[in-house]
């Protein structure tokens, strides 16, 4: 066994790996145990004689307080082995709460000696703050002079441009519409009817009749 001092987190480590190989090895025995009491068993089940039955009843009864004895010792391994591990959990935490508390200590020594320097004083901060303000403002009004456009007359009614806008979408629409149509679909304007003359479709089939055409040009040269 190595020599430890007490609190060393190094002996925690020590002490729990030590009470795992035990509670293992008596976990191998409760295991063989378990095995040699199912032998019993099936030796119960096929005795014949009375006396045979009564003395492999006597070895399980051995074997069964041999089982108990060895769960009471791994019941004891596991409580020390938890008592070890909440203890070295314990003594950890204490480690890192007095670690975490120097290094607060350290920083608020090393915060308040730097408050104090000229460097943080608030009134030449504020002033400062202020004056990047109004630079940051000149810098604005010195990029709008620069963006200006020097052939841009400033009295340009706005309302007139929107007119000229709404004209020129309409026309590039019209063109658009012009060239995705193809020209045999498009309308084209058919001519006005003569008044007061109603003509007669012919049937499928039929001719038109030529003297219904030419009976109204004749009454008009008779007049």
């Amino acid at each position: 066994m190595p020599r430890l001092t007490l609190g060393d987190p190094a002996a925690f480590q020590f002490l729990a790996s030590q009470l795992d190989k035990r509670g293992a090895s008596v976990d191998a025995k409760i295991k063989q145990l378990d095995a040699e009491l199912a032998r019993h068993r099936e030796i119960l089940r096929t005795c014949r004689t009375p006396a045979a039955k009564e003395a492999a009843k006597r070895r399980a009864l051995q074997v069964l307080k041999q089982r108990r004895l060895y769960e009471g010792q791994r019941e004891q391994l596991y409580n020390q082995q938890f008592n070890v591990e909440q203890i070295s959990f314990a003594a950890q935490s204490a480690k890192d709460t007095a670690v975490q508390v120097s290094a607060m200590q350290a920083s608020a020594k090393e915060l308040k000696a730097q408050f104090k320097s000229k460097a943080f004083d608030v009134d030449k901060i504020d002033a400062l703050n202020d004056e990047m303000a109004d630079l940051m403002d000149q810098s604005k009004e010195i990029q709008d002079v620069l963006g200006r456009s020097y052939d841009v007359p400033e009295d340009i009614d706005e309302e007139e441009l929107m007119g000229e806008l709404d004209a020129l979408e309409e026309m590039l629409g019209e063109e658009e519409l012009d060239e995705e149509v193809p020209s045999y679909l498009r309308d084209e304007a058919l001519p006005d009817a003569p008044d007061g003359t109603q003509e007669a479709l012919p049937a499928a089939g039929e001719a038109a009749p030529v003297a219904a055409v030419a009976e109204p040009a004749q009454k008009s040269a008779a007049q």
